[in-house]
C-alpha cells in the first residue's frame, strides 16, 4: 500500500474507533494552531507552521501518537506527562479513551514557539 497523499485518505483507511480518536486529536491540534497548514509527510498527517513541521499524528493498533517533530519536544513536560506512555518526542494515547485536551494544546503551542524562535534565527 502506498503512503496516503492527504489526510482524508489517511483517516478513511482507519477503523471507526481509531478514526474517531485521531479526528479528536486533529481537532484539538487545529484549535491550538488555527493558522497551521495541514499536510501529510512520512506517510502521516501533520501540521506545518511557519514553514516548518509543527506536529505529526498517527493511529496504530492500540494507540494514537502525537509526534513533536523535535527530539526535545517533551523534555520540559515530563512531570505533566506522568501516566502517559512517552518516548523521545512522542506521546501515546490509548484508542477510544478521552484525550487530555489542555495538555495537547499546551504541547502544540510550545512547538509553535519553538518554530517561531527557529524562524527568527
Amino acid at each position: 500500500m502506498s503512503a496516503p497523499k492527504d489526510v482524508a485518505v489517511y483517516l478513511a483507511a482507519l477503523t471507526k474507533e481509531r478514526r474517531a480518536t485521531l479526528e479528536k486529536l486533529r481537532k484539538i491540534i487545529k484549535s491550538a494552531a488555527p493558522n497551521a497548514e495541514e499536510v501529510v509527510s512520512y506517510g502521516m498527517p501533520g501540521f506545518r507552521y511557519g514553514g516548518r513541521m509543527l506536529v505529526y499524528y498517527a493511529a496504530w493498533k492500540n494507540h494514537c501518537s502525537l509526534y513533536g517533530a523535535s527530539g526535545t519536544f517533551l523534555d520540559k513536560y515530563k512531570g505533566e506527562l506522568k501516566g502517559h506512555k512517552i518516548s523521545k518526542g512522542t506521546i501515546q494515547f490509548p484508542i477510544g479513551e478521552p484525550l487530555p485536551v489542555a495538555l495537547v494544546k499546551k504541547l502544540v503551542k510550545a512547538r509553535m514557539v519553538e518554530n517561531e524562535k527557529k524562524a527568527k534565527k
